[in-house]
Protein backbone atom coordinates (compact mmCIF):
# COMPACT_ATOMS: atom_id res chain seq x y z
CA UNK A 1 0.00 0.00 0.00
CA UNK A 2 1.41 3.26 -1.45
CA UNK A 3 0.79 6.60 -1.86
CA UNK A 4 1.40 7.89 -5.67
CA UNK A 5 1.49 11.33 -6.74
CA UNK A 6 1.41 12.45 -10.27
CA UNK A 7 2.10 16.51 -11.60
CA UNK A 8 1.81 17.61 -14.47
CA UNK A 9 2.95 21.16 -16.02
CA UNK A 10 2.94 23.32 -18.94
CA UNK A 11 6.04 24.06 -18.25
CA UNK A 12 9.14 22.65 -20.04
CA UNK A 13 11.48 22.94 -16.94
CA UNK A 14 13.55 19.84 -16.01
CA UNK A 15 11.82 19.17 -12.45
CA UNK A 16 14.80 16.51 -11.68
CA UNK A 17 16.77 19.13 -11.26
CA UNK A 18 14.93 20.02 -8.53
CA UNK A 19 15.34 16.94 -7.02
CA UNK A 20 16.82 16.09 -3.30
CA UNK A 21 16.64 13.54 -0.22
CA UNK A 22 13.09 14.63 0.38
CA UNK A 23 11.44 15.27 -3.30
CA UNK A 24 12.03 13.61 -6.51
CA UNK A 25 10.95 14.07 -9.84
CA UNK A 26 10.90 11.28 -12.39
CA UNK A 27 9.74 11.24 -15.74
CA UNK A 28 9.25 7.47 -15.30
CA UNK A 29 5.61 6.99 -14.57
CA UNK A 30 3.63 4.84 -12.88
CA UNK A 31 0.76 2.91 -15.17
CA UNK A 32 -2.28 3.84 -12.93
CA UNK A 33 -5.45 4.84 -14.33
CA UNK A 34 -5.08 8.43 -12.83
CA UNK A 35 -2.69 9.46 -15.18
CA UNK A 36 -5.28 10.32 -17.43
CA UNK A 37 -6.74 13.01 -14.88
CA UNK A 38 -3.32 14.74 -15.65
CA UNK A 39 -4.08 17.78 -17.74
CA UNK A 40 -0.69 19.27 -19.30
CA UNK A 41 1.61 18.12 -21.30
CA UNK A 42 4.97 17.16 -18.98
CA UNK A 43 4.02 14.68 -17.03
CA UNK A 44 6.32 13.92 -13.35
CA UNK A 45 6.09 10.98 -10.65
CA UNK A 46 6.77 13.13 -7.33
CA UNK A 47 8.55 10.78 -4.98
CA UNK A 48 9.45 11.22 -1.61
CA UNK A 49 12.10 10.08 0.84
CA UNK A 50 10.36 6.65 1.32
CA UNK A 51 11.04 6.12 -2.73
CA UNK A 52 7.18 5.98 -2.96
CA UNK A 53 4.83 9.38 -2.64
CA UNK A 54 4.77 8.51 0.99
CA UNK A 55 6.13 11.42 2.76
CA UNK A 56 4.21 14.06 2.18
CA UNK A 57 1.52 15.54 4.11
CA UNK A 58 -1.59 13.40 3.64
CA UNK A 59 -5.11 13.35 4.77
CA UNK A 60 -7.48 10.27 3.70
CA UNK A 61 -10.61 12.65 3.69
CA UNK A 62 -11.18 16.35 2.79
CA UNK A 63 -13.35 16.92 5.91
CA UNK A 64 -10.64 18.63 7.56
CA UNK A 65 -9.33 20.92 4.79
CA UNK A 66 -6.19 22.32 4.65
CA UNK A 67 -4.11 23.16 7.84
CA UNK A 68 -1.37 23.63 9.46
CA UNK A 69 0.05 20.62 11.16
CA UNK A 70 -1.40 20.67 15.02
CA UNK A 71 -0.16 18.78 18.09
CA UNK A 72 -3.17 16.51 18.69
CA UNK A 73 -2.35 15.33 14.68
CA UNK A 74 1.23 13.94 14.88
CA UNK A 75 3.09 14.62 11.43
CA UNK A 76 6.82 14.03 10.84
CA UNK A 77 9.17 16.51 10.70
CA UNK A 78 10.41 15.07 6.75
CA UNK A 79 6.94 14.73 5.68
CA UNK A 80 6.40 18.58 6.31
CA UNK A 81 9.44 19.55 4.99
CA UNK A 82 9.10 17.92 1.92
CA UNK A 83 5.44 19.24 1.52
CA UNK A 84 6.46 22.54 2.06
CA UNK A 85 9.46 22.09 -0.84
CA UNK A 86 7.38 20.17 -3.39
CA UNK A 87 3.89 23.49 -2.69
CA UNK A 88 6.78 26.05 -3.06
CA UNK A 89 7.81 24.03 -6.61
CA UNK A 90 4.76 24.27 -7.44
CA UNK A 91 3.66 27.85 -6.32
CA UNK A 92 7.30 29.08 -8.42
CA UNK A 93 5.34 27.74 -11.43
CA UNK A 94 2.05 29.21 -11.11
CA UNK A 95 3.64 32.55 -10.26
CA UNK A 96 5.67 31.94 -13.71
CA UNK A 97 2.09 31.67 -15.58
CA UNK A 98 2.58 27.95 -16.39
CA UNK A 99 -0.42 25.25 -15.39
CA UNK A 100 -0.06 22.90 -12.62
CA UNK A 101 -1.99 20.18 -11.44
CA UNK A 102 -1.65 16.68 -9.49
CA UNK A 103 -3.50 13.47 -8.57
CA UNK A 104 -2.58 11.91 -5.03
CA UNK A 105 -3.65 8.44 -5.74
CA UNK A 106 -3.82 5.35 -2.82
CA UNK A 107 -2.74 2.20 -4.59
CA UNK A 108 -4.40 -0.48 -2.28
CA UNK A 109 -2.97 -4.11 -3.69
CA UNK A 110 -4.03 -3.77 -7.44
CA UNK A 111 -6.56 -1.56 -7.15
CA UNK A 112 -5.79 1.81 -8.67
CA UNK A 113 -8.79 4.25 -8.40
CA UNK A 114 -9.47 7.47 -10.30
CA UNK A 115 -9.49 10.45 -8.27
CA UNK A 116 -12.59 10.63 -7.06
CA UNK A 117 -13.06 14.17 -6.99
CA UNK A 118 -11.40 17.74 -8.87
CA UNK A 119 -10.15 20.99 -6.06
CA UNK A 120 -9.27 24.17 -7.65
CA UNK A 121 -6.80 25.07 -5.21
CA UNK A 122 -6.09 28.84 -4.72
CA UNK A 123 -2.46 29.72 -3.71
CA UNK A 124 -3.44 33.53 -2.64
CA UNK A 125 -5.89 31.52 0.10
CA UNK A 126 -3.98 28.86 0.65
CA UNK A 127 -0.54 29.11 1.91
CA UNK A 128 2.49 26.66 1.99
CA UNK A 129 2.42 26.09 5.89
CA UNK A 130 -1.63 24.62 5.22
CA UNK A 131 -1.31 23.03 2.36
CA UNK A 132 -1.54 19.01 2.40
CA UNK A 133 -2.76 16.52 -0.20
CA UNK A 134 -6.19 14.44 0.02
CA UNK A 135 -6.42 10.79 -1.22
CA UNK A 136 -8.08 9.94 -4.45
CA UNK A 137 -7.98 13.72 -5.50
CA UNK A 138 -7.36 15.57 -8.24
CA UNK A 139 -5.69 19.35 -7.45
CA UNK A 140 -5.44 22.02 -9.61
CA UNK A 141 -3.71 25.18 -8.43
CA UNK A 142 -4.48 28.08 -9.21
CA UNK A 143 -2.98 31.65 -8.17
CA UNK A 144 -6.22 34.08 -8.18
CA UNK A 145 -5.49 37.55 -7.12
Amino acid sequence: MCYTLLLSTTSIEDLSAQSNELVRFSRELPSIADVKKLEHPNRWYVGSKSGCSCTFRHLHSIELGFGEPVDWYPEESEEIEATLQLIGIIRRLIESGESVDCVDAWEHQNMHPIAKATLEVDLCKVSDQEFRFFENHHFEFKNAI
